[in-house]
């Protein structure tokens, strides 16, 4: 069953950091993608950033030079290093996976986690 559990979520300051992991189950992780993806109230799903089998990362513009992807496929855990946080990246983060797509359009992605919640905030 695959699975992906997210962790890592909280409160912190304007210009403070948090990192995000994905615990994944179920699947081999070096035969997927994974991407991060945020979504705040009212707003639609955006996708942060994806990390490909063979570690090619790839960021939206939002967040580029701030966010950094990595993963750790000997543990199945893949990281989300969020630095220089703002107002604006408040949001339930989730961790999804996908074979054969290295993007972040949210709906190639069939395998989800439940999310953790971030808060920017002072």
């Amino acid at each position: 069953q695959v699975q992906l559990v997210e962790s890592g979520g909280g409160l912190v300051q304007p210009g403070g950091s948090l990192k995000l992991s994905c615990v994944v189950s179920g699947f081999n992780l070096d035969q997927y993608v994974i991407g991060w993806f945020r979504q705040a109230p009212g707003k639609e799903r955006e996708g942060v950033a994806c990390v490909s089998s063979n570690y090619r990362t790839y960021y939206a513009k939002s967040v580029e030079g701030r966010f950094t992807i990595s993963r750790d496929n000997a543990n199945n855990i893949v990281y989300l290093q969020m630095n220089s946080l703002k107002p604006e990246d408040a949001a339930n983060y989730y961790c999804a996976a996908a074979e054969n797509y290295f993007a972040l359009r949210y709906s190639e992605y069939p395998y989800w986690g439940q999310g953790t919640q971030v808060t920017v905030s002072s």
